[in-house]
């Protein structure tokens, strides 16, 4: 975690997510974050830094590590960014987040209505579980109400599931069913700018540095 050095210089925050489908969403996502006073990266908006070495896999990745906040939106729909030759690897949305959590980022994460529902019926039919899951992936056909049964991957990681409840820091997943749900949301936890700087310096000061290098002691 970097913290801004100069006190005028804005909090970064990144934005991860698919597009298809919340248009509406993201472009009042960054409407508030931007309004509150926050540097919002949004690919969706063209936002996020960009270096012509690096392709866009790495500059969103790049992103991620760079951000003083991250912002997940996790939708039905797994998203962009998947090798075609190992067609297992999770998407780049994914990866945001499994960065973001191993990087110990000051992060919040919204789900859809119908990624909670869905993880939560095939748990209650005895599918819980990403092994379980796998085995239907060959049944599973995409549809508009979920188009990759990952995004139950990324769910369950979101929300830590499985883990002691003394080991599940930064587990809060908040559902969402419209633009105006998730509007409320990033509202409720974002608006008091001041207070969002102290809980990075606290954060910062209390040593949650991320992962150490390789080669450090």
């Amino acid at each position: 975690l970097r913290l801004m050095a100069k006190a005028d210089k804005k909090l970064t925050i990144m934005v991860s997510s698919t597009v298809y489908g919340i248009e509406e969403l993201l472009d009042r996502v960054f409407t508030l974050l931007t309004a509150y006073g926050y540097e919002v990266w949004m690919s969706h908006k063209g936002t996020v830094p960009v270096r012509s070495d690096r392709t866009a896999f790495e500059n969103c990745l790049a992103a991620v590590e760079k951000c003083d906040l991250f912002l997940g939106i996790i939708t039905p729909h797994y998203g962009s960014g998947q090798d075609k030759e190992q067609p297992e690897l999770p998407s780049i949305t994914h990866q945001e987040v499994q960065l973001a959590t191993k990087l110990k980022k000051p992060r919040w994460l919204l789900a859809h209505d119908h990624v909670v529902f869905a993880w939560s019926l095939l748990k209650n039919l005895g599918h819980g579980g990403r092994a379980k899951r796998k085995e239907l992936s060959s049944r599973f056909r995409s549809s508009l109400i979920l188009d990759d049964l990952r995004v139950l991957d990324l769910y369950e990681e979101a929300i830590v599931d499985g883990a002691a409840l003394a080991e599940r820091e930064g587990n809060w997943v908040q559902k969402f069913r419209s633009t105006e749900d998730g509007s409320l949301f990033v509202g409720a936890q974002f608006f008091r700018y001041q207070e969002v700087e102290q809980f990075i310096q606290e954060n910062f000061e209390s040593g949650s540095p991320g992962p150490k290098k390789e080669g450090e002691p």
